[in-house]
């Protein structure tokens, strides 16, 4: 099965068109305002329309209300959902349609919080934990360390995020057995500056493993 790859915070009609021409198969729109890489509904939603039929769009929210959730998907046409913040499972499987939530990793006990997940949504997304205090809940260029997967049963269909870049995805990979991998700050010249060249580079870093 060929790797799948997320590529998160896209906010401009040459990244996201690089980004379909290398075979991404998820494209993530950010609307969390506090994150540099955050698009209007209006814009996503014309950014949505240049999608091919075998790409995913994927909102990311953090800590969102559920009316807003209700408008991305209503807004967009955007039906799956990444919950980054604070979400409870209750909240979560609320939702219904398609839902990931991420899981910020540290140690090995922060895994088992992808459990607690299982009845509510279909995915999680294994990213590293950010410092407290952080503004930012990912899309940190932060790495954690990939060990804390040796061994691990995944209860649900998984994303590795978390520094990634296309200098060290196939590590990554080879190291963790990852299947599906998201990156953001890795494809970018500056924060929320999406790169096509990185873009493109990461893609074909990934297409033959």
């Amino acid at each position: 099965m060929p790797i799948q790859v997320k590529i998160c915070g896209v906010s401009t009609e040459e990244t996201l068109d690089a980004a379909i021409l290398g075979g991404a198969t998820h494209i993530g729109f950010n609307f969390f305002p506090k994150s540099p890489r955050s698009v209007a509904i209006e814009r996503a939603a014309a950014l949505v329309q240049r999608l091919h039929r075998d790409v995913t769009a994927v909102g990311l929210v953090v800590n969102a209300e559920r009316g807003r959730i209700d408008a991305i998907r209503a807004q967009t046409g955007i039906q799956t959902i990444q919950l980054h913040g604070e979400e409870s499972p209750e909240f979560a499987a609320s939702l219904g349609g398609d839902v990931w939530k991420a899981i910020p990793v540290k140690t090995r006990d922060d895994l088992a919080a992808a459990a607690i997940f299982a009845d509510a949504v279909s995915h999680v997304l294994y990213d590293a934990k950010p410092p407290k205090g952080a503004d930012l809940p990912g899309g940190t260029g932060m790495r954690f360390d990939w060990s804390l997967l040796d061994g691990f049963t995944h209860p649900l269909p998984w994303l590795l995020a978390g520094g990634l870049d296309a200098g060290n995805v196939a590590e990554a990979i080879g190291r963790t057995g990852a299947r599906f991998i998201d990156v953001a700050s890795g494809v970018e010249s500056a924060p929320g500056i999406k790169d096509v060249d990185k873009i493109a580079a990461f893609l074909k870093a990934t297409a033959d493993l």
